[in-house]
């Protein structure tokens, strides 16, 4: 497979945008890469080798499949502007190992295009700059679909990355916090600024990876309700456990039972959402589903 000049440089990403004519649409979120350090660090932190494939989500002009391509045994990279789809195929025509797949990576079957696509793979990572707009959709979807995926390395809003990686007691951690460690074991890669992209953005960026768990770190009876007990649980960060839960699931003659189910679960009710653990979060939701309050 031959190299090729480097997609991610200014030059070059200016040259290929002109010689296309191509003009950014701010409802995609486009803000193409031009930082060759920043890249590597990306693809590194996926721990890829020819065994291994690389799922990436909005390519733009390929200046990250590129390197995922030298990286990686077997790329797929899905692009929801058809706009892309030729620049792409052209740019990246000396790759003989990337797919590239018109269509909207929240609308699509995941886990047949895995199955098809990766099935001579000894293990597979999603790698991807996302758009800011559907972050939080876009991985929420991989981890909730519980695809067969090693890492998830993402360059995202640095807030956002924050909020991830947050533990307990900090005004950063909430539901999203707990939702990706309840899956993941996440890790700041690095931080990115403004200033490596065209066109700008408004905010800097951070790499984060997900380490997908093999197992989750507590034991809930019930998934989905352990999720809609955080969810309640963080409704007003300003109340008490025990008001945001009696809110969601108790009637005004409630509140003995709560704080009765609250002190079984070891959980003082006058203690705020953002200081519960996960070990106490999952403790809390399957206590109040043994007492009927799915």
């Amino acid at each position: 497979m031959s190299r090729m000049e480097e997609i991610s440089t200014p030059k070059r990403t200016k040259e290929i945008i002109q010689r296309h004519g191509f003009s950014f649409k701010k409802s995609l979120g486009q803000n193409f890469l031009i930082d060759q350090n920043i890249l590597s660090k990306i693809v590194g932190a996926a721990e890829l080798d020819e065994t291994k494939g690389a799922l990436e989500i909005g390519p733009g002009i390929g200046a990250l499949t590129q390197k995922l391509a030298e990286a990686a045994g077997r790329v797929t990279a899905v692009e929801i502007d058809q706009r892309l789809i030729p620049i792409l195929k052209e740019v990246l025509e000396p790759y003989s190992n990337i797919k590239v797949v018109h269509g909207d990576v929240l609308k699509l079957d995941l886990r047949t295009l895995i199955e098809a696509e990766y099935k001579d793979q000894t293990g597979l990572s999603v790698v991807a700059n996302l758009p800011y707009y559907v972050t939080t959709p876009i991985i929420m979807k991989l981890l909730e679909e519980h695809l067969p995926l090693e890492n998830i390395v993402v360059m995202i809003q640095k807030e956002v990355a924050e909020r991830m990686a947050a533990a307990p007691g900090g005004k950063e951690y909430g539901s999203l916090s707990i939702a990706v460690q309840y899956y993941c074991e996440p890790e700041l890669v690095c931080i990115v600024p403004h200033t490596v992209f065209i066109p700008q953005p408004n905010v800097d960026s951070a790499v984060i990876r997900l380490k997908v768990r093999k197992e989750p770190p507590v034991l809930v009876d019930n998934e989905k309700f352990f999720f809609e007990v955080v969810q309640a649980s963080f409704a007003q960060r300003r109340k008490t456990i025990a008001n945001n839960l009696k809110t969601r699931f108790f009637a005004k003659e409630g509140r003995e039972e709560l704080e009765r189910l609250l002190q079984e679960a070891e959980i003082i009710p006058s203690r705020r959402a953002e200081t519960l653990s996960l070990d106490e979060f999952g403790r809390l939701s399957n206590v109040l589903l043994r007492a009927g309050l799915s």
